[in-house]
C-alpha cells in the first residue's frame, strides 16, 4: 500500500508547464471587471459612436472571445447578463428571417411581452433594429429595462418557435429561449436592488 503524499507548494510558472495555464480566481475577476468596465463606460459616454462600439462588441472581438471571458459565469451576475444580450444580438444578426419568423408567430400568444419587446411589425430587419436598440439601452438608459426587453423578447419567440418549428429538437430550443428569459427578468431584479455584481 503506498503512503499518501502531502500536497506540495508549486510557483504558477511550474503549474503552467504541468498544463495549468489559467488561473480561475484570475479569470472570475477579468469576467465582472470587463462587465462592469464596459457598462460604466457605455454609460458615461456623450458620444454616441462610443455606444455603438460597445453594441457592436461582438462584430470587433468575436463572439468566441466574449463566450471566453463571461459565458461560464452565474447567469444572475453583471457578465452573465451582458452575456445572454450578446448572445441574443448575435443569434438575430445571423438569422433575422428566423427570428423575425418565430418573433411573429409568438405575439398572438404572449402579447404583453410583445408590447414590452416593442417590435412592430415584426420583420427582420425591425427584429434587428430592436435587438440593438434593447443593447443600446442597456449603455444609455435603464439597465433593467433593457433586460426586461430582452426577457419579453425570448418569450415572444419562445412561443413562437413552439408554434412555427415542429419536434424535439424546437422544444428544447424554446426551453432554452425561456430559461434566458427568466434569467434576465432575475437580472432586472437583482439590478434594481443594487445585487446584480
Amino acid at each position: 500500500m503506498n503512503k499518501p503524499r502531502r500536497p506540495r507548494y508549486s510557483e504558477p510558472a511550474a503549474l503552467e508547464a504541468l498544463g495549468e495555464g489559467s488561473d480561475p480566481i484570475a479569470q472570475l475577476h477579468a469576467a465582472h471587471e470587463t462587465a462592469a468596465v464596459l457598462l460604466r463606460c457605455g454609460r458615461a459616454a456623450s458620444d454616441p459612436q462610443t455606444v455603438e462600439r460597445l453594441v457592436g462588441l461582438v462584430d470587433q472581438v468575436g463572439i468566441a472571445d466574449l463566450a471566453d471571458l463571461w459565458a461560464a459565469r452565474p447567469a444572475h451576475s453583471l457578465p452573465g447578463a451582458l452575456w445572454r444580450l450578446y448572445l441574443l444580438r448575435e443569434w438575430v444578426r445571423s438569422d433575422p428571417e428566423g427570428a423575425a419568423r418565430e418573433y411573429a408567430a409568438g405575439i398572438r400568444f404572449t402579447e404583453p411581452n410583445h408590447a414590452v419587446a416593442g417590435v412592430d411589425p415584426a420583420g427582420p430587419e425591425e427584429i434587428r433594429r430592436v435587438v440593438d436598440a434593447i443593447l443600446r439601452g442597456a449603455f444609455q438608459g435603464d439597465f433593467a429595462v433593457a433586460l426586461e426587453r430582452a426577457a419579453a423578447f425570448c418569450l415572444v419567440v419562445c412561443a413562437g418557435r413552439a408554434e412555427v418549428s415542429g419536434g424535439h429538437r424546437a422544444v428544447i430550443q424554446a426551453g432554452r429561449l425561456q430559461a434566458m428569459a427568466q434569467d434576465l427578468t432575475a437580472s432586472a431584479r437583482l439590478w434594481r436592488s443594487g445585487r446584480l455584481q
